[in-house]
């Protein structure tokens, strides 16, 4: 008994894609935090909606997540790094899955409410443009589906500035947002290109199996162009400043060079994806710690 309660618990967690949450917890927090801008005393006064904001966040993301995999229940078993999800693995019901994702999102959004009714907008804002828009309206049909679709991964920060603020009419949150938008073409064709052979075998327009492998680099560096000075107008909006446009530099720099080094690798193979990899995992790294840099020179 304890050993099903234990499977069925961790087929729940996976569910909610939970590598994904870790990142979208980490720029909603940020987000948060650059929106207190370096005021103690609000940060203290704003700790509650901080944390409603962000369970509310976590919550209907986890469940848009779910409904993403009731959605994609025909394609998971043809691609070896989703067969063995939950649905297509038979332990759990599509609908059970359906059902749940749903309540998580309803549930999230209770929850950002609770910060206020603009958190709560923008928390059901996201995890609705993932559903209808990417999954169920991009993602199967046109290769500009993670290029549109990102827009959902790029609402958390807008999340946690509203759960303090209760107001993202300025410039300092959608920058927020623009930079996960731009971030999340060339983070995902990294993935795209070691997963190429899964996306292909299930017909899903990914860039690499549009365009093919040689083109996708070529994207990567050309989004990175655009990504990289986009980065740097956040030194000029207060409260951010040397240090951020300092990490900015610094991190842009050493992604980029991981992209140019795949941009000139050699044809990849199953045994040899290291290049795609490099620029894959310092993907991750590389929004953290921009959005990190943000808070540490917003207390500057």
């Amino acid at each position: 008994m304890a050993h099903k309660l234990t499977a069925l618990l961790r087929d729940v967690f996976a569910l909610a894609k939970p590598r994904i949450i870790l990142l979208l917890t980490i720029t909603c927090v940020c987000g948060a935090l650059v929106a207190v801008k370096g005021n103690t005393d609000l940060l203290l006064v704003s700790l509650p909606a901080i944390g409603w904001g962000t369970l509310g966040l976590i919550l209907s993301a986890s469940g848009a997540n779910s409904v993403n995999m009731w959605y994609d229940r025909d394609i998971d078993p043809l691609m070896k790094r989703t067969q063995n999800r939950p649905i297509p693995a038979g332990r759990l019901q599509p609908r059970t899955v359906l059902i749940y994702g749903i309540s998580l999102i309803l549930l999230g959004t209770a929850c950002a409410a609770m910060a206020n009714g603009l958190a709560a907008a923008m928390a059901l804002s996201g995890a609705l443009f993932y559903v209808f828009i990417y999954t169920m309206l991009l993602k199967r049909h046109t290769v500009q589906n993670i290029v549109i679709g990102g827009a959902a991964g790029a609402f958390p920060p807008l999340v946690g500035w509203a759960a303090v603020q209760n107001d993202i009419a300025t410039p300092l949150p959608w920058l927020m947002f623009a930079i996960i938008f731009f971030w999340t073409p060339p983070h995902f064709w990294a993935l795209a290109l070691m997963a190429n052979a899964d996306y292909t075998r299930a017909h899903i327009p990914m860039y690499p199996v549009v365009h093919g492998e040689a083109a996708t680099r070529l994207a990567i560096v050309r989004y990175l162009t655009i990504l990289i000075p986009a980065t740097l107008l956040g030194g000029l909006l207060a409260p951010l400043g040397w240090l951020y446009s300092a990490a900015a530099i610094g991190l842009g720099v050493w992604w980029a060079w991981a992209a140019w080094q795949l941009l000139h690798a050699p044809q990849s193979t199953p045994e040899n994806r290291t290049p795609a990899q490099t620029v894959f995992t310092r993907s991750l790294s590389y929004l953290a710690f921009l959005f990190l840099a943000m808070v540490i020179d917003s207390f500057l």
